[in-house]
């Protein structure tokens, strides 16, 4: 594959010199102030994430699902987000999923050359019986991770949606994916080390994609996490507390619906059915 017309913003030169002589006050301050381009940086393509969540909904709402394909940092990055929708929206798990090449032994430690294998994305994705209502999206800081690359490549031939989020302009990912989201947050505060900046943005994205489909899939009843899962003692007190400022109803009679539905959602309408 030729690269030679990417820009390589995220393995470009940082614009501090000499970190290893820096004081800890001095390191750690210099962290935040790169960090607090990135919110900014996404902010500015915040119509390409519209664009993307719009497509998802409507893939979503004909049974399609939403796959999150990347290497390194970015893939772990998206299997984290795919891992926290079942219990923050009640969804099952497999409305979101999040493979990393090099495959699940990848997520703690590093599978050499796993990212360089330009067919294995399609073949993991081939596993879920991918189809044409499904939407892959590619996570990479360079754009040009041949796992990814191949992963959305055959995607687009078999008819599903494509995005990507990359922290590069004109990569090879972002030509191929039908719906690019590109995040330029600069040069790392460590030459190359696109676990900061870089993963900082992409977590920001991921979150507001995810939020975004649950939301305008019905998954949250005004501000509130009504179809959370209730998996321990915080989060089913969360629940008793959402029912009773829904409703008014006692922390009792919250707690006896609860109890009895299991689910947020049921126990306020069923409070609410006998008011």
């Amino acid at each position: 594959m030729n690269f030679k017309h990417t820009v390589v913003v995220t393995e470009s030169e940082s614009n501090y010199q000499g970190i290893d002589n820096m004081s800890t006050r001095e390191i750690l301050s210099y962290i935040n102030h790169e960090d607090r381009r990135v919110a900014d940086a996404v902010e500015l393509v915040i119509p390409a994430i519209e664009k993307l969540v719009t497509v998802a909904v409507a893939s979503m709402k004909k049974g399609g699902r939403i796959f999150y394909i990347g290497a390194g940092t970015s893939g772990r990055l998206g299997i984290l987000d795919a891992s926290e929708c079942p219990p923050t929206f009640g969804v099952p798990h497999d409305w979101i999923i999040g493979l990393i090449a090099g495959g699940d032994g990848a997520i703690r430690k590093a599978v050499e050359f796993a990212e360089d294998d330009v067919e294995q994305a399609w073949k993991d994705l081939q596993e879920y019986e991918i189809g044409p209502h499904d939407t892959v999206i590619g996570i990479a800081a360079s754009g040009s991770t041949p796992y990814v690359i191949g992963g959305l490549k055959a995607a687009n031939v078999h008819g599903c949606t494509t995005g990507c989020i990359v922290c590069n302009t004109h990569s090879p990912i972002a030509t191929v994916a039908q719906y690019p989201i590109e995040v330029v947050v600069g040069p790392e505060f460590i030459t190359g080390s696109t676990r900061m900046k870089a993963g900082t943005a992409q977590k920001l994205v991921l979150n507001m994609i995810s939020t975004g489909v649950m939301i305008r899939l019905g998954r949250i009843k005004g501000n509130k996490m009504v179809d959370m899962q209730l998996s321990n003692h915080k989060l089913v007190g969360r629940g008793v507390r959402i029912v009773m400022e829904e409703t008014g109803a006692t922390e009792a009679e919250a707690t006896l619906y609860i109890n009895q539905y299991g689910n947020v959602r049921e126990a306020i309408a069923h409070i609410k059915k006998h008011l």
